[in-house]
């Protein structure tokens, strides 16, 4: 399975339509478009996990740079989330 980025989404994209581009080039497991926590509205990036790898490098080679709804898409393969430190604000431990 392999996690993929997708950047500069069109605010107005859903997972459906995100799901279908990527459906052409074999199964999806998921589909997860970034919303703000406290509008909902859409960040304009999400991200899609594929069965197989082969697959979903060749939806990143065939889909990144293409046109959906008027904005070229940034497809790549998604880094992992960086660790963040388990601190409440100040590194030092002295209040």
């Amino acid at each position: 399975m392999k996690n993929i980025f997708v950047g500069n989404l069109n605010f107005e994209a859903t997972e459906g339509s995100v799901r279908t581009l990527f459906e052409a080039y074999g199964p999806v497991e998921r589909v997860n478009i970034i919303t703000d926590r406290d509008t909902g509205r859409a960040k304009g990036f999400g991200f899609v996990e594929m069965t197989t790898n082969a697959d979903a490098d060749r939806a990143i080679a065939g889909l990144n740079g293409r046109d959906l709804d008027g904005r070229a898409l940034n497809v790549n393969e998604a880094r992992p989330k960086p660790e963040r430190s388990s601190g409440g604000g100040r590194q030092d431990n002295r209040w």
